[in-house]
């Protein structure tokens, strides 16, 4: 154990050795906070189990509303976009002074993003076609694959807004949430309002934290009270439209619900993601005071550099774990058993330290796709140079995504 550490502290000090002295790491450590909180929530609140003969998802918010509170510890979607936006932004406006073309810019962001989804893709191509040939339920596939791809609606609604930042980047965020409003009176105040015009809100309603991130990035948020207020504003939005406006409480979707207030977003998750990032803002400066403890950096360095890795991958270890507790002679507590009871939230907490490992081994195994497109293409005059070069370290391959 002493050796362990010797080994973690050594790793840290390279870290923090090879840091750039400038580097805003409170960005780093709120989008760190952003990816494990879905990562949490997801394994939180979904739950495979057995109970019609094959594996279907239900939650235990469909089974013990009083949870409704954990989806808002654990739906931390809006911080991310406020962080994509204020990096965005800031990304773009260096490019610009640097000269570097937009197709340029947009081109490596994207890649970023979208490579690491190449290897989920094609993994989960192979082992869909194996269960059927093998004679697995189309209803169980179905409902694994759908685990696996449900996330990359994120990816795609923020390689998006990545992509519109030259025409949204001064936006005001009124403008988006504005449009989340009308869209909702007319989709639950007049009942014949088509089905397909909530989808409007997938866009503009992410769109909301992302302007704000791009105002952050202009200085927008340097004193402390335009946070506050977006702070109290957002709580006390989210509690009327919850209490007098008929929004559920529950800020994920629940199965058998009529609405859910992400899928696709509502007013009250807008609302409650305006109150998210007021207090991701108003907790920079203690996040940046924390991140300077060389070992408290190092994980949040690391969880970034593998950011999408952990993402992409989470809801595969999740199954994963599942899948092999079925060899089991009964349903195990937590794992396959219907979550309606305070023992599977019990159980399922101690599932959680399997889950990690499971998406240790995950990351183990695929994070160089991602990792490969952060390291930079060495010039000519690198590759000709006759005295070698020492290897960049982690802190130095951390792209803000």
């Amino acid at each position: 154990m002493a050796e362990l550490r010797a080994r973690w502290s050594a790793l840290a000090d390279r870290v923090e050795a090879r840091t750039p002295v400038g580097r805003d790491r409170s960005v780093d450590a709120l989008r760190a906070l952003a990816i494990l909180g879905v990562v949490l929530g997801h394994w939180l609140v979904t739950a495979l189990t057995t109970a019609d003969g094959g594996l279907s998802t239900t939650s235990p918010l469909a089974h013990m509303s009083p949870l409704a509170p954990v989806s808002w510890v654990f739906q931390t979607l809006s911080v991310f976009f406020l962080v994509g936006g204020h990096v965005g932004a800031r990304g773009l406006a260096s490019a610009r002074e640097r000269g570097v073309p937009y197709r340029v810019w947009v081109g490596q962001r994207l890649s970023r993003l979208f490579r690491p989804v190449a290897a989920v893709l094609g993994l989960w191509s192979v082992t869909a076609g194996g269960m059927l040939l093998g004679g697995v339920e189309l209803g169980t596939v179905h409902t694994l694959l759908t685990l696996v791809l449900s996330p990359l609606w994120f990816l795609l609604v923020f390689a998006a807004l990545t992509a519109a930042t030259p025409l949204v980047a001064r936006l005001h965020p009124v403008a988006p949430l504005a449009v989340v409003a009308g869209v909702d009176v007319w989709r639950f105040g007049f009942g014949g309002a088509p089905g397909w015009l909530g989808w409007i809100n997938v866009a503009a309603g992410w769109l909301v934290p992302y302007t704000l991130g791009a105002a952050w990035s202009r200085g927008a948020f340097a004193r402390r009270t335009p946070a506050a207020l977006l702070l109290g504003g957002g709580v006390l939005a989210t509690a009327a439209l919850v209490l007098w406006g008929g929004y559920p409480a529950s800020m994920v979707g629940v199965p058998g619900a009529a609405i859910s207030n992400l899928n696709p977003p509502t007013l009250a998750a807008v609302a409650f993601g305006l109150a998210q990032c007021g207090l991701a803002l108003l907790v920079r400066e203690p996040l940046a005071r924390a991140m300077r403890r060389p070992t408290a950096w190092a994980k949040v360095a690391l969880v970034n550099l593998s950011a999408m890795t952990i993402f992409l991958w989470h809801q595969t270890a999740l199954m994963a774990v599942t899948a092999l507790g079925l060899l089991a002679p009964f349903d195990l507590p937590g794992l396959h058993t219907v979550p309606d009871s305070p023992r599977w939230i019990a159980a399922r907490l101690l599932w959680l330290p399997v889950f990690a490992a499971a998406l240790g081994v995950c990351w183990a195994a695929f994070r160089t796709y991602e990792q490969a497109s952060r390291r930079p293409k060495p010039s000519r005059s690198t590759r000709t140079a006759a005295v070698p070069r020492p290897r960049t370290g982690p802190a130095k391959e951390i792209n803000h995504v």
